[in-house]
This record gives structure tokens, C-alpha cells and sequence, in this order.
């Protein structure tokens, strides 16, 4: 915590140091984080991975006989532990140092472990090491995705990785390869049922995920991602050959055929399934055998194995004139590079025809100026084919040509926008990399959701709608991360709330009039109303602080309305309150966290805030030593101003809602195996039950959630607690095998309850009450009357 070093008198000068200090330590300290390693703050997560990995293997106090080397390491730990994790990220490029808990960074591995585990595919250009946003994107794109979810230190993940390493070079183009540390992204890998290393999948958009379970070596992994491709090789003979080549090219698809000739080398059945795929869409694959088919290869001019492709409208037997083109290679991989050359490249679009283009319909447009060899590689000539079932076109505009229209859309380099079908005005930028499967993922998210690209002419004034802006730079990796969960918000609030991304690279002057000093920052404008967003970086939680706005679930209070509300409580209320001051970093850091308790609390404890720099003389008065100060005052209590203070270590909602709700009464009865069956199951009432292990550390951390679930659920459902380790019987007729167990008892009637209840497989408070009331939901419906009973 931050020590009160000052006066009330002076406390506003205080606070103006501290925000000029804690906005310039980081961006002119050598010291800072990114100087420990020895990155950019645009360093991507892998970037961040392989510099911190070659420092360990040089620094590390195994190899480093330096006395203060184990010290300068945990500085070093310290720095990669924040800079890879995105939320604390965010916090440490905003509040610095002082902004996170010392939670982590203390421990670290043994030298071998950084040699041999660490990272295992970041060196690999063919494998995508993901992380969860670009996880999300990937497996959503359309394009097939094989995933290897591993663990560093599985020794089968390490006899695999030679294996998936040569998997991947030969796959490369044809699938798309993927890697996922499930040390590193443990949320990821739990939500999609990972359970052992490795564990490998295919993914695909329209299809569940499947598992392969057969033997690890290359050509058994290579024969069953072939089966999620769409590749179709068509046999040509005289009997169908001119009217498919015809069809094909009336629809502006070419043909890339193999002749299969006595003479010379023909593409393998595996090659020509391969470029099938890589071409899908884009080319038709077929093969002929000339062996059968003499008089139609020779009317083709073809007298020996080779391989062609005709593009549309070719006459087949004048080569020459017609850019048909002839392969010597046997390689797929040289044979789809030479192809995706020949193709047409994306639609230009001219600036009389931009406007009435994007006014009906929907676009992907690549701006460039001049030849930007980023923006014109031959991969991009997919995209019309993996957008067409979303209604999106693909073009191109040249801004060297025509620098007014860019200038007025504020493009000012190469880049790559959505625009949503309803104007010129109406676009997103895109600033993830120029992957195709993130410029597909980008295009079909950004237009379906309703976030728009700000600049001076629609930033919103004093608009009646409130307009959520996040003011963010390119460069800035934990704005990028966020750019994705704004668009999935954006869809849930349509209607309430507007959203719009400022560039402050490029609007630098609106952003220094808001007072930007960190990037990404999210405000919510609602007319003369200005709100930041603390939180962390996912839809659900922005849909919260929107929530919060529209219904605050913390109580600003006053000197007045703390006597009143506070000290003033009736004998069974209890209130938190957050004693703060705006310019500290753990109070801001503590706010969101704060305020997402205080829904969870909602009718069961009142929470309030007081901010110290606004009511100095009141926070002296109370004796406030530090912020932030978190007081509980307790129910039941004969003097007003008796308080706990939280001295906890970690300040999230779930342990300030959990030492909150330890100062509630029980309500929760303790059974024993007589009042079980008098209350429980032979009772007229509903109940829910926890049986637990007094022994048990699992139990004790629930006890005060089932008691959070109990207040929730009272009037409708009896709560009640069972001690296996006093009540053995109980627990062995109810068929209880692991603590704690929440099991419902639900009456149904003239039904007797069954002693096994029924099983609730969660121990989530929310999770619990939903499914209670949904179930109580049901019964109520079941038992009802109909109205032929009711006459």
C-alpha cells in the first residue's frame, strides 16, 4: 500500500507529483521492465518468450557465479512473469511497479529447464505458438487447424516434437499447425477439456473438434489431417473432360491438371489431394492418364508426364498464346507458390466507385501506397474465396494515386479495413498481422459487430447515446488483445451504448485534450459524464463496468452520507467501504475489482467508496493511514464506528467478497443423521446440501461460498451442511464420494425423496443458483394444475 506522506493541506501538490511521476518512470527508466529484457513495448508474446529465454540461459545463477546473481534473476523472472500475462501487463504500463501485487516472480527453474522445455516451438516458423485471443481467431477462420496442446515438462510432448516439428514443414500451406502451452495458458487449454499432454486436435469452423488418437509418427498424423481437407481431384477422360473444363471457366476457375504419361513423372496421389487443398476454391485439380486417354493428350500436345495450369478461357491446345502455364517441380508447396502467382489479383476500386461499393455492401480492403510487398502477398487472393460465405468482398484501393480519399478517411499508410455495408464512414482498421486466417478472422467479427474507426469528424460530443471510446496505439499488444472482446460487447449492448477506437498515433491531438497518458484506455462518454474502464481485458467484464454505469452497485459517499448510511446502519447491515484516492495506482488497480464484489454482494452487504483527495479532512478524521484502506463494519455491533480492516494479500473480488461474507451469520443448518431425515427427507421443503471434510481445505475455502448460495436461494430453498467425517453413514447412503459435494433434495409431491439426491456438478455460487432456479423453474411447471384438474 501507498503511505500518506502528507497532510490534507498539501495533498493536492502530493498527487500532481505522483501522476507526473508514475507517468514517467516507465517511459524514461533504462530499468524498466522492457529495458530488462530487452524489448520493445510492441513486443509480442513471443517475442517477449525468446528474449527472456536467451537472457535466462546467459544470467541464470546455475551458470552465473556473480554473489547477487539469484537477485538479479528474480528481477529479471519478476519482468517476464508481467509482461507475459496480459491484464498485468496492461497494469504495469499504466501504474508501473506500484500498480501490481508481488504475487509473482519469486520462483524460478533450474537452468536445464529454460534449455530444453521453455518454449518449445517459439523458434519454429511452420508452428503457431497461440496464445488464447489468437487461439480464438485461428480455430474460427475456416481454415483447418491441427493443435498440439502440450505441457514443458511431459517427456511424450519432448519425444513428440521432432515428429510435429517435420509434420509441420510438410503440411506447411496445405493445413495450418498450431501450439499451445498449456503451462502458459491454463484457462485455455481447461476450457477445452484438456486433461493430458499432448493432446492433439483438429479444428475446423462448423465442426466439433476431434481428437487424434492413433500413433504419433508423421505419416500416420499426415494421413488423418488429410481427411479434414476439402480437396477433391477429379479423374478428366474423354467423356467429361470439355464440358468440366468449360464449366469451370464460365465461373472464372482455372484448371491445374496432371498427365499421367509411359514417360517422364507425374504428381503423386498425395501431391495432388495437397494442392487441392491449398488451392480450394480458387483452382480445380484434376489428373489424366494418357495411357487411356492417347488421343485426347495428344490432341493436348502432351507427350510425356507433366503438369499445367490453364486460367480461364485458355485455349487448351495454343499454350503460348494463352499463358498456360508448364511445372518441371514435383514439389506442391513450388507448384501452389507459382500458381497463386498467376492469379488475378484483388479487385481495384476506383473513388467514384468506393462510396456507392461500400454503401451495399460489405468490403475488406487492402489501401496501399505504392508497391507495399506486406499488403501483395499472393496468400491474400484466398480471402474472396474463405469470405464468400459471409458475404464479404475483397478489394484493393491505391492511396499513391488517390491521397484525398485516404487523407480523409485518416489512412495515412498501407493498410487493411472492414467496412460494414453502411457507408464510407462505417469501417474498422485492422492491426493484428497480416496472416490470412487473422485478416478472415478480423473481417467476419468486425463486421458483424458495431465498432467504428474515430477521428476529429465523428469522435462524439454530447451525443444523448453514451459512446464507449478506446483510445489505443498499433504498437501496443495488450490493445490489440482487446480490440476483439470490444467487438464481441458491442453486439450484446447494441442499441445502449456506441462504440469507436481512436488511434492516438494518428489523432494525437484528441487524445492529449482527454488526457491519454497509457495505452489502451476505455472511456465511456455519457453527455457530460466521463467513466474509465480498469477492468480487465474480455467482453464479459466490459459488459459489467457498462452495467455498473446504468446500475451502480458502489455507493459514492459523502461525510454526510457516511454518518447517515454507515454509521447510522441498522443492527443487521453490514457495509465496505474503499477509502481511496484517484491518483494511486493499487487504488485504481483495486476499483474494478471493487466494484464487481459489490454486484456479487448485492442485498447482502452494502458497499460504498470515499475518495480521500476529494474529503481529505473526513479521511485525517478516520484515521485513514494508507490507501487504498478497505473497512468492513459489522451487524450487530452497540458503537457505529467500530471497523476490520482487510489485511489481506490479494485484493480480487472473489477474496474481498470471501472475507466480507465471513462476518454474515450462518444460515446454513448443520445436520446430523436424525434432523436428515426429519428436515431433509421426509420434509415438505426444498433443500440444498453441502457435505464436506472438516479436514478438508477445498471445503473450507466453499464454506463461504455455499453460505453466499444459501442467502441467495433463502425463501425458496433450506440450506444445509453434513460433516462426512462426524456423520459417516449419511454421507455413505447418499452416496457421497468426494468433499466438498453440493447435492439438491428437491419435494416433488406425494414422491418420496430419493437419499441420493440429485448431484450439482459445480461449485460456482452463480452457477449453483441458476441451476436451482431452473430446476425449481421446471417443478413448478410440472406440478401445476392443468386447467381440465382445475373444473
Amino acid at each position: 500500500m501507498d503511505p500518506l506522506t502528507a497532510r490534507p493541506g498539501n495533498l493536492r501538490s502530493v498527487a500532481l507529483w505522483f501522476i507526473v511521476f508514475s507517468l514517467t518512470v516507465l517511459v524514461w527508466s533504462d530499468e524498466d521492465y522492457y529495458g530488462l529484457l530487452g524489448i520493445s513495448r510492441a513486443s509480442s508474446s513471443r517475442e517477449i518468450r525468446q528474449a527472456f529465454k536467451k537472457l535466462a540461459l546467459k544470467l541464470h545463477p546455475d551458470k552465473n557465479q556473480d554473489p547477487s546473481a539469484h537477485d538479479k534473476f528474480l528481477k529479471l523472472n519478476r519482468a517476464y512473469e508481467v509482461l507475459k500475462d496480459e491484464e498485468l501487463r496492461k497494469k504495469y504500463d499504466k501504474y508501473g511497479e506500484k500498480g501490481l501485487d508481488e504475487s509473482k516472480g519469486h520462483h524460478y527453474e533450474s537452468w536445464s529447464f529454460y534449455r530444453d522445455d521453455f518454449g518449445i516451438y517459439d523458434d519454429d516458423p511452420e508452428i503457431h505458438t497461440l496464445d488464447k485471443a489468437e487461439f480464438d481467431g485461428a480455430v474460427s477462420s475456416g481454415e483447418v487447424w491441427f493443435v498440439n496442446f502440450y505441457s514443458p515438462g511431459c517427456s511424450h510432448c519432448h519425444d513428440l516434437a521432432p515428429t510435429w516439428r517435420e509434420f509441420a514443414k510438410e503440411m506447411d500451406g496445405f493445413i495450418r499447425i498450431g501450439a499451445v502451452n498449456c503451462r502458459d495458458e491454463r484457462m485455455l487449454c481447461r476450457s477445452q477439456g484438456i486433461n493430458s499432454y499432448p493432446s492433439l486436435y483438429i479444428f475446423r469452423a462448423g465442426m466439433n473438434p476431434v481428437k487424434y488418437f492413433g500413433d504419433r509418427s508423421n505419416e500416420n498424423l499426415v494421413h488423418f489431417a488429410m481427411k479434414y481437407v476439402s480437396s477433391t481431384v477429379t479423374e478428366l477422360w474423354a467423356g467429361n473432360f470439355k464440358n468440366l473444363v468449360e464449366n469451370s471457366f464460365a465461373s472464372g476457375v482455372g484448371w491445374l491438371i496432371t498427365f499421367c504419361a509411359d514417360t517422364g513423372d507425374c504428381l503423386s496421389t498425395q501431391t495432388r489431394l495437397k494442392l487441392a487443398g491449398m488451392l480450394d476454391g480458387l483452382v480445380s485439380v484434376g489428373w489424366m492418364d494418357c495411357t487411356t486417354q492417347a488421343d485426347l493428350c495428344d490432341n493436348l500436345e502432351i507427350a510425356t508426364s507433366t503438369t499445367a495450369y490453364f486460367p480461364p478461357g485458355a485455349s487448351l491446345a495454343d499454350r503460348e498464346k494463352n499463358n498456360v502455364l508448364f511445372f518441371n517441380s514435383l514439389d506442391a508447396k513450388e507448384i501452389y507458390k507459382e500458381v497463386m502467382e498467376h492469379l488475378p489479383d484483388l479487385e481495384m476500386l476506383s473513388p467514384d466507385s468506393l462510396k456507392d461499393r461500400l454503401m451495399h455492401h460489405r468490403w475488406l480492403l487492402f489501401f496501399s501506397y505504392g508497391y507495399d510487398r506486406e499488403f501483395y502477398l499472393p496468400e491474400f487472393k484466398k480471402l474472396n474465396v474463405l469470405l464468400r460465405g459471409d458475404h464479404i468482398q475483397v478489394g484493393r484501393f491505391d492511396c499513391q494515386s488517390h491521397p484525398s480519399t485516404c487523407s480523409s478517411l485518416y489512412i495515412h499508410k498501407s493498410c487493411v479495413a472492414a467496412f460494414k455495408g453502411k457507408g464510407i464512414n462505417d469501417f474498422e482498421i485492422h492491426h493484428g498481422k497480416t496472416d490470412v486466417y487473422e485478416m478472415v478472422t478480423f473481417a467476419k467479427d468486425s463486421v458483424n459487430s458495431h465498432v467504428i474507426s474515430l477521428g476529429p469528424k465523428n469522435f462524439p460530443g454530447n451525443e444523448r447515446e453514451p459512446w464507449l471510446v478506446d483510445f489505443f496505439a498499433p504498437w501496443c499488444p495488450p490493445c490489440r488483445a482487446l480490440l476483439p472482446e470490444l467487438r464481441k460487447a458491442s453486439k450484446r449492448v447494441f442499441g445502449h451504448v456506441r462504440f469507436g477506437t481512436l488511434d492516438c498515433t494518428i489523432h494525437e491531438g484528441l487524445c492529449n485534450m482527454h488526457n491519454i497518458r497509457a495505452y489502451p484506455t476505455t472511456v465511456v462518454f455519457n453527455q457530460s459524464n466521463i467513466h474509465e474502464y480498469e477492468g480487465h481485458h474480455s467482453a464479459e467484464q466490459i459488459l459489467e463496468f457498462i452495467e455498473d454505469l446504468r446500475n451502480p452497485s458502489v455507493v459514492a459517499l459523502t461525510p454526510e452520507t457516511l454518518k447517515e448510511l454507515v454509521k447510522g446502519r441498522s443492527r443487521d447491515e453490514i457495509w465496505m467501504v474503499d477509502y481511496y484516492a484517484p491518483w494511486c495506482g493499487p487504488c485504481q488497480a483495486l476499483m474494478p475489482e471493487w466494484k464487481r464484489m459489490a454486484r456479487h454482494l448485492s442485498g447482502l452487504i452494502s458497499v460504498g467508496s470515499i475518495d480521500c483527495q476529494k474529503y481529505g479532512s473526513l479521511c485525517s478524521k478516520e484515521y485513514v493511514q494508507a490507501y487504498p484502506e478497505i473497512r468492513l463494519y459489522p451487524a450487530n455491533r452497540d458503537n457505529p464506528n467500530y471497523y476490520h480492516t482487510y489485511n489481506g494479500w490479494q485484493r480480487d473480488s472473489y477474496s474481498l467478497k470471501s472475507w466480507g461474507l465471513s462476518y454474515l451469520p450462518k444460515i446454513a443448518t448443520e445436520l446430523t443423521p436424525e434432523s436428515f431425515n426429519e428436515k431433509v427427507l421426509e420434509s415438505k421443503d426444498h433443500w440444498l446440501l453441502d457435505f464436506y471434510a472438516p479436514w478438508c481445505g477445498p471445503c473450507r475455502s466453499f464454506a463461504l461460498e455455499f453460505e453466499f448460495v444459501a442467502r441467495l436461494l433463502k425463501g425458496k430453498v433450506k440450506a444445509g451442511k453434513v460433516d462426512c467425517q462426524a456423520y459417516g453413514q449419511i454421507c455413505q447412503s447418499a452416496g457421497i464420494r468426494a468433499y466438498p459435494t453440493v447435492k439438491f433434495y428437491p419435494y416433488m409431491g406425494s414422491k418420496k425423496k430419493n437419499v441420493l439426491g440429485e448431484h450439482v456438478d459445480t461449485r460456482d455460487a452463480k452457477e449453483i443458483v441458476k441451476m436451482v432456479t431452473a430446476r425449481l423453474g421446471f417443478l413448478q411447471k410440472q406440478n401445476k394444475p392443468s386447467r381440465k384438474d382445475e373444473l
